[in-house]
């Protein structure tokens, strides 16, 4: 059954019409490049209508997989189609690993706090995930490649693709997990403050300081990069040809680039330049 007719799971028409008009969705990003204002994460703002970290982060990140999982179980039978070939499932199985991990594992169970976030970042961000979940569903579910000869010679890309994922997927665990540590390092100093010193606990929502570990020696958002290492080799896997694969990198690139170059302004003003150093954004000696 439909949740939208002709639309959620997409008719043919309509998913060649997203599919296309994604691709602009760099356009839409250009205030990002021209102000600073983006309230979330470290520069957010106090207000009273602000969303909970952990909450919005997982609800804006979980439309994106169970929307295309949602398209991926429905959408072939309307097609006639009743099996998809084992390439279709790797790339939606990798997609919704890094999501499992993003939406649920990371916020939920993982980081100690996670700073409020406007309702209008929540709203952004889930029809980024709606969007692009639509265009990366409707291909693999009927509208790309639907036989195993469609995946044929491809075998040796495919494994490369697969291998960059995974070390783009660990490499984005690993430093999450270097920036979850200073928060967890001051949470135990309050604790110890408390117990020792009858101190009240603050919280750690806003504790912030220079990531120092693995690539953030030489980039403060190394976090970013790995992703986007991790979605260039999910692009592989897809092949050059896989139009929503390579939209999805370009467009992740296009939002997150700007907002890492602001970030990196944020840390400058914040602990100054010479403690950030020759570091760069987010692409080690480029940017």
């Amino acid at each position: 059954m439909a949740v939208v007719e002709n639309w959620l799971p997409p008719s043919r028409e309509n998913w060649e019409w997203i599919s296309y008009v994604w691709q602009f969705f760099p356009l839409i990003t250009a205030f990002q490049w021209v102000i600073d204002w983006y309230p979330q994460g470290k520069t957010s703002t106090e207000a009273w209508w602000n969303v909970p970290g952990k909450i919005g982060w997982a609800t804006m990140e979980s439309v994106g997989p169970i929307t295309l999982l949602y398209i991926f179980f429905t959408l072939p039978k309307k097609q006639g189609i009743e099996e998809l070939p084992w390439g279709n499932w790797t790339m939606v199985g990798c997609f919704v690993t890094h999501y499992v991990y993003r939406a649920i594992i990371s916020p939920l169970f993982l980081n100690p706090s996670m700073s409020p976030m406007s309702p209008l970042v929540c709203l952004m961000m889930l029809a980024f995930q709606v969007t692009n979940a639509t265009s990366i569903g409707g291909y693999l579910s009927g509208y790309g490649p639907t036989t195993v000869i469609d995946w044929q010679g491809r075998a040796g890309w495919m494994f490369l693709g697969l291998v960059i994922w995974c070390w783009g997927l660990l490499g984005n665990m690993f430093h999450d997990d270097d920036l979850r540590e200073i928060r967890r390092a001051a949470e135990r100093r309050q604790r110890k403050d408390a117990a020792e010193q009858n101190k009240p606990i603050e919280g750690v929502d806003k504790v912030y300081m220079l990531p120092k570990n693995g690539l953030f020696k030489y980039v403060l958002y190394a976090h970013y990069f790995c992703e986007w290492i991790e979605w260039a080799g999910w692009w592989m896997i897809g092949g050059l040809n896989c139009q929503p694969a390579r939209t999805f990198l370009i467009n992740e690139v296009s939002t997150m680039l700007p907002r890492a170059l602001q970030g990196k302004r944020w840390y400058v003003e914040k602990f100054g330049k010479d403690k950030v150093g020759n570091r760069k954004a987010v692409i080690p000696g480029l940017v």
